[in-house]
């Protein structure tokens, strides 16, 4: 009788490397949920035989999905294994499952294996790498950012507000910015940075006249 290759993936069995080699399509097997080995391994936190499974059977680490449409990244507890399909496997901390959410949204939505999700948030600020700085969301339409100059009875040319620059820039990296409460807060940045450019503007014309 053939074992469980999905019993011995979740035990990080070393019967499970000879049970494949013997049958190379179990390798690639998903259950009726669609559960994979992949799912398997990286659940149960065997990255090691995970990285021996995939470069010996060439699996599509990246393209496997169950029935939910979720990657092995929605089932890792361990900051370890999330890493090996991020930063070594290529997996996309950004797919979406069939209900529009990330694996850092499930994690945390789901309050468990909260380091896992601040490993998440932390490759989502840096733009897929750690250490590494995203850039800037662009603006939406019709939104425009100029800095540097104010017009007045006199023209006077002056260098860029660069916390302004700095606030704005951090708020369209976040993940939230094209939801309401981004576009809220970009109302407010903005206000504020009229009022400022109003007063200053104001301080000019009684400095000049």
């Amino acid at each position: 009788m053939t074992s469980n290759p999905f019993l011995l993936a979740a035990d990080g069995s070393d019967a499970l490397l000879p049970l494949l080699r013997s049958n190379p399509d179990l390798a690639h097997a998903q259950d009726e949920s669609g559960y994979s080995l992949i799912h398997a391994l990286i659940s149960y936190n065997h990255v090691s035989l995970l990285r021996r499974v995939v470069e010996e059977f060439k699996l599509d680490v990246r393209g496997t999905v169950d029935n939910d449409g979720e990657t092995a990244l929605f089932v890792a507890e361990t900051v370890e294994a999330a890493s090996l399909l991020v930063e070594e496997l290529g997996v996309d901390p950004l797919h979406q499952n069939h209900e529009g959410q990330t694996a850092e949204e499930k994690i945390v939505q789901e309050g468990e294996f909260v380091v896992v999700g601040d490993y998440l948030r932390e490759v989502r600020g840096s733009g897929g790498e750690r250490g590494h700085v995203a850039p800037p969301r662009p603006l939406p339409d019709g939104v425009r950012m100029s800095i540097g100059t104010m017009q007045g009875d006199e023209v006077l040319e002056q260098p860029p507000d660069q916390e302004f620059r700095r606030r704005i820039e951090e708020l369209a990296a976040r993940g939230d910015f094209n939801d309401a409460s981004g576009q809220a807060q970009l109302r407010e940045l903005v206000k504020d940075a009229v009022r400022d450019v109003g007063a200053n503007d104001r301080e000019t014309r009684r400095r000049v006249a």
